[in-house]
């Protein structure tokens, strides 16, 4: 079992030197566009990074912010900060300004890193950055033992801060290494989700740096790009990601032959049956899934795609059903600065996931969020059926479906499909009852930073340009 010094506290620790990055120093653990990193080079890296961070004043217990995007320099000063003892908020290099400063200010942050220059195309995966290093006078050291600090996707409202202690990070990186089927030593990772959260966090760069798997993310975030890192080597790779990634593996006309694919595992939303099938059919490899929170990373996986949908608790989790929402085993609060009983109370975690857990298998379905049961006159509708029946039809690249005084739906389709031509395609495979009243169409659907579907209902709106022409029988096309 892997243990972190001093666990719970963001003061001095050995970690991550014990955890992360220990090993040969000639080992190769990040191979990115510009070339491979041993983990000599990186050691040295970090050591520089903390230098600098010591001399902005940080110190022990203090708190650090870094707004990066996905780079060497965010990785090592990231390392730095925790090597340090100091706690680290993620903020996601894509924020605006405001969000920014309103983050920076609500946490009490000491030392902010953020971009100073950065070359390279905005499809970029990695970046090449430069930093800056500011002292705001006003900062304080750390209110909390956390060693990080997050940001919630905000997919479905204000964002919350979670905190996860250096131990919690710890016990999930051990947690991986007991998952059936996730990539062993000399293997590697091909990374797409940003490492700013918690899956190419956790379970991209920490436990490949722990485990010995290389990390390769693709010089640019396009199917070509994915599959020439795949490509690039003959270890066997796995990729790690999305279902928006999925999108741009499947919209490849032509891939080739790839014996070094092994699987792709993504996180996040629910993947539809038929983009699995068509994954499945274009390569041949497995695609697994993993569900799982910023609160508490991993929570349950089906690499092998054995179970779908359904999933197998991750070693260590505890799940089970109440009133038909999902609850893990919590023993503390991950919510900072927020004393909510609906989210927390009495060591679980209110997922506010719908789902099922098998009494005689033990695993777990998740049904999509537990607001998305509704009864329209006197008839449960369970809006995450609507949705899938939705992204299932030809022409529909995505597609959100809420309660907003009736049933609403927001898609994007693909160049041939029409808003009457998909109304009269969900016809025929959903009941008159749990069909949208109100369909709008947009030239492309609000998503997080972390490519999740916004679900918060003034946001959609926001989107929508002009009112909904199909109050009573007519499409919005969202170009009106």
């Amino acid at each position: 079992m892997l243990t972190a010094s001093e666990p719970g506290r963001t003061g001095v620790s050995e970690w991550v030197d014990e955890v992360l990055l220990a090993g040969a120093g000639n080992d190769v653990c990040l191979h990115l566009p510009t070339g491979p990193v041993a983990r000599s080079g990186l050691r040295r890296l970090v050591t520089a990074k903390q230098e600098t961070l010591v001399a902005a004043g940080l110190r022990p217990g203090g708190c650090v912010a870094l707004n990066l995007p996905p780079s060497l320099t965010y990785v090592a000063n990231l390392l730095a900060a925790w090597r340090l003892g100091a706690q680290a908020v993620l903020l996601d290099h894509r924020l605006t300004s405001y969000e920014v400063d309103a983050a920076l200010d609500r946490l009490g942050v000491q030392v902010h890193v953020a971009v100073g220059s950065t070359t390279g195309s905005p499809l970029n995966v990695f970046h090449d950055v430069t930093e800056t290093v500011t002292v705001r006078p006003a900062g304080r050291p750390a209110a909390t033992p956390h060693a990080v600090l997050q940001l919630s996707s905000g997919s479905t409202g204000p964002s919350k801060v979670i905190g996860r202690t250096a131990a919690d990070l710890v016990t999930e990186v051990e947690r991986y290494t007991r998952i059936d089927g996730v990539p062993a030593r000399g293997e590697r990772i091909i990374l797409l989700p940003s490492m700013v959260h918690v899956l190419g966090l956790v379970g991209g760069l920490l436990y490949g740096l722990h485990a010995g798997v290389e990390l390769v993310p693709p010089r640019r975030l396009t199917g070509d790009s994915i599959l020439e890192a795949v490509a690039a080597a003959d270890t066997p790779a796995t990729v790690l990601g999305v279902p928006f990634h999925i999108g741009l593996l499947n919209s490849v006309a032509d891939p080739p032959t790839l014996p070094q694919l092994k699987r792709m595992t993504t996180g996040g939303e629910l993947v539809p049956a038929a983009v699995a099938a068509a994954f499945g059919e274009k390569y041949g490899v497995p695609l697994g899934n993993m569900w799982g929170m910023t609160e508490l990373g991993v929570i349950a996986t089906d690499l092998f795609g054995a179970h779908r949908p359904a999933l197998a608790p991750a070693p260590g989790i505890e799940v089970r059903e109440v009133d038909g929402e999902l609850r893990i085993r919590s023993p503390e609060s991950p919510y900072v600065g927020l004393s909510d009983p609906a989210r927390w109370a009495d060591g679980w975690l209110h997922t506010r996931d719908a789902g099922r857990v098998d009494p005689g298998t033990g695993l777990v379905t998740v049904l999509g969020r537990l607001d998305s049961q509704v009864s329209v006159g006197g008839l449960k509708v369970d809006l995450t059926e609507v949705e899938h029946a939705l992204t299932e039809l030809p022409g529909v690249a995505a597609a959100v479906v809420l309660y907003d005084r009736e049933i609403t739906a927001f898609v994007q389709l693909a160049a041939d499909a029409t808003g009457p031509s998909v109304e009269s395609a969900l016809a025929e495979r959903v009941a008159g009852y749990k069909r949208p009243r109100a369909l709008h169409v947009l030239p492309a659907l609000p998503r997080t930073t972390t490519g999740k579907l916004v679900r918060d209902r003034a946001v959609l709106r926001a989107a929508i340009s002009g009112k909904p022409l199909r109050d009573s029988g007519k499409v919005s096309d969202g170009s009106r």
